[in-house]
């Protein structure tokens, strides 16, 4: 039998491995078909894990699904070094607008995002 942290880590581990897979095929797509500067791919899977990590928290879900899908697939989904690294880019190459629009997006729908979907997942949903 596997001791509780090695089978800890490889639920982080397999939920990380699908998490930056997935997050790498959605932005990619998204960013083919909406070819503007506002990087619209890593906030749509920011926003995403945001509501979804809600979920997780509100629907009580135990520690390892919270290691599988919490730390593992959405530490891996959402970046929040990409948003700083591509806000960055914007003000570097003096879209200042587009900086603040894709950081107030970010920041505040996440927060809107991660507080809806925990409200709907204590209404609805018990992991």
């Amino acid at each position: 039998m596997m001791s509780n942290t090695l089978g800890t880590l490889l639920l982080v581990s397999a939920g990380g491995f699908a998490g930056a897979v997935s997050r790498y095929w959605i932005s990619s797509r998204i960013a083919e078909r909406l070819k503007t500067s506002l990087p619209y791919g890593t906030l749509t899977v920011n926003l995403a894990g945001s509501f979804l990590l809600g979920v997780l928290w509100g629907g009580g879900a135990d520690g390892h699904l919270m290691a599988l899908l919490g730390t593992g697939f959405m530490g891996a989904f959402t970046t929040f070094s990409t948003l700083k690294l591509e806000s960055e880019a914007l003000l570097h190459r003096s879209e200042r607008r587009t900086a603040w629009l894709y950081m107030g997006l970010s920041y505040t729908l996440g927060l809107l995002l991660a507080y809806a979907g925990y409200t709907l997942s204590l209404t609805y949903i018990k992991l």
